[in-house]
């Protein structure tokens, strides 16, 4: 009698041939899935390389395109600001020339006050220091007006540069 363990080694080699054929099966089947999910994998790495970089190129596009419009909104805030400033440098020569008609009014009054006769005399001298101390603070309100008007038409020039410049971001 064969002892027992021959009688059954065929049917041993057997269960392990078909072992070996599903692990290998089952292998082949990994190695292709993962195959196939690789190769869709870096299909979307390259899709989404090539969205990626075209997105950053539209994205410089605007942001030049932004910048471009803070530049110019710049330069014609900056015009703005030089014709302000031209503006009130014509205004100060033309009220230099007012405040030189106030003193010259001033002087008469001044020079007719002294000229005067009679009994009125107090009453044209109060009229005449009434009339300078007009003068005087007529002279310094344009003055300030003058300061202020400039400063303003500065301040606005700058403004309207600062709008631009934020409507231009708004691109």
């Amino acid at each position: 009698m064969t002892p027992l363990w021959l009688r059954i080694l065929p049917y041993i080699a057997v269960v392990l041939l078909v072992a070996g054929a599903l692990f290998g099966a089952y292998h082949h089947g990994v190695t292709v899935t993962n195959a196939t999910w690789q190769s869709a994998w870096n299909e979307r790495n390259t899709r989404d390389a090539t969205a990626k970089a075209a997105n950053e190129t539209v994205e410089r596009e605007k942001e030049q395109a932004r910048q471009l419009s803070i530049n110019k909104a710049i330069q014609d805030g900056q015009q703005i600001i030089d014709q302000a400033t031209a503006d009130a440098a014509a205004a100060r020569a033309s009220a230099d020339s007012l405040r030189g008609a106030s003193d010259a009014l001033a002087r008469r009054l001044a020079a007719s006050q002294a000229s005067g006769n009679s009994c009125t005399a107090a009453a044209r001298q109060a009229a005449t220091r009434a009339a300078m101390v007009l003068a005087d603070v007529l002279k310094r309100a344009d003055e300030r007006a003058g300061y202020l008007a400039a400063d303003a038409d500065q301040s606005r020039g700058r403004g309207v540069t600062c709008e631009r410049a934020y409507d231009g971001l708004g691109k």
